[in-house]
């Protein structure tokens, strides 16, 4: 998990589909909880105040993959990647009860049960993905990377383009060939829109169940 293997060969003649994370198979945004959680609530205001310049610049561009990597570098630079994946594992066994959409997680199944390859795409970084992909029995995450430096330690950037939009069906043709066809996408926001014009079975928005309180 967190790499991308050539699956063409062990999902040939399987339907494929694809899903969202945050706001499908989850309540609410994990990286942005994550980041909170770790940070305790002073650490995170003031990580918000010296991201106002950020923000800022958010509202007049909409380019989420630099707001991101502004986030990454307020937030998690220096980190060693073994501490963050163990800080990732923990929070993934926190908060699951809590986070995972029942009506989401019954398709999940569901098209488990078909034989079909299940795969995550999101724009949350892979890394703080992997524990709930793991836990969910996906077949292949495909997620925002974060770049790590010489010491594989967080450097404060992204490996490539913001996983969202155009980049996430680029992702799925690199992973299972330039003709994918999807039996079925499912996301919740615009940036999920060119990855359900390649499926099948077209979910927008249709998850909105809760856990139990």
């Amino acid at each position: 998990m967190g790499t991308e293997p050539d699956p063409r060969q062990w999902a040939e003649g399987r339907p494929v589909a694809a899903f969202d994370f945050d706001g499908t198979l989850t309540v609410r945004d994990s990286f942005t909880a994550f980041l909170r959680d770790r940070a305790g609530r002073g650490g995170w205001a003031a990580g918000l105040i010296r991201l106002s310049p950020a923000i800022a610049a958010y509202a007049r561009d909409r380019d989420r993959g630099r707001l991101k990597a502004a986030s990454v570098r307020e937030f998690l630079r220096s980190v060693p990647r073994t501490r963050l994946e163990a800080e990732a594992e923990a929070f993934a066994a926190q908060v699951w009860d809590r986070f995972m959409r029942p009506d989401a997680l019954r398709t999940w199944h569901d098209w488990g049960r078909r034989g079909a390859v299940r795969v995550i795409v999101t724009a949350s970084p892979e890394t703080t993905v992997a524990p709930f992909a793991r836990r969910l029995g996906a077949d292949l995450l495909l997620g925002t990377r974060l770049a790590f430096d010489a010491e594989d330690r967080v450097s404060g950037a992204l490996e490539h383009e913001n996983c969202r939009g155009e980049e996430k069906v680029r992702r799925l043709r690199t992973a299972f060939g330039q003709d994918v066809r999807l039996a079925a996408a499912y996301g919740d926001t615009s940036g999920d829109r060119e990855m359900l014009e390649i499926a099948e079975v077209k979910g927008f928005r249709v998850f909105n169940g809760r856990p139990p309180a």
